[in-house]
């Protein structure tokens, strides 16, 4: 079958909510502030719709196949993530009153794919490799030399992915507590 990546629009909320949430598990709790999944949920979906934040429509991509969504990616420049999280901050502080610096995830110089995930009934399709194609071409397309991400140490079948996608682990990362490989793929 095949695969067709476009960019996310705000109806694409729930389904993308769902493949984030699974994606960053307990880290959804930090950055919208809420301690239960419904909670979590609602935020996310309330920040997918808006334009200004990491979680936004205006950064990811639906992956296609035969016209069903099938899998995400929310690709942004390392550069962007420091106004992204900002606006990220200062909403859960008029939120919930709660200030916290989030961890930076990448470098300012690489293309981050901060979510790539594949819904359940297409994973083992070639969605996830597609999905990874797609950044790389985003990336080359605005002038990018690397595209990066980090992976949990314990997510084994993923780390082999992005390491036959042509990825390296380049150094250790901690996000909220968590170790991370950092992965790296020079374009």
């Amino acid at each position: 079958m095949k695969t067709f990546v476009r960019k996310a629009v705000p109806g694409d909320a729930s389904f993308s909510v769902s493949l984030i949430l699974e994606a960053i598990g307990d880290i959804a709790y930090r950055l919208t502030g809420e301690t239960n999944k419904q909670a979590a949920e609602t935020a996310l979906m309330k920040l997918f719709i808006r334009s200004d934040n990491r979680h936004s429509y205006r950064y990811t991509y639906i992956a296609e196949q035969s016209g069903t969504p099938a899998g995400i990616l929310v690709l942004y420049f390392g550069t962007d993530a420091i106004e992204l999280d900002l606006n990220l901050s200062s909403w859960l502080n008029e939120k919930k009153g709660i200030r916290i610096t989030l961890d930076r995830e990448a470098h300012l110089d690489e293309w981050y794919i901060d979510t790539v995930c594949v819904h359940p009934d297409f994973r083992g399709s070639g969605i996830g490799t597609a999905l990874l194609t797609y950044a790389e071409y985003i990336a080359a397309e605005h002038g990018g030399s690397k595209l990066s991400l980090n992976v949990e140490t314990k997510k084994e079948a993923a780390i082999r992915l992005y390491e036959r996608n042509g990825f390296s682990i380049t150094q250790p990362w901690t996000i909220i507590g968590e170790s991370f490989h950092h992965m790296v793929k020079y374009l």
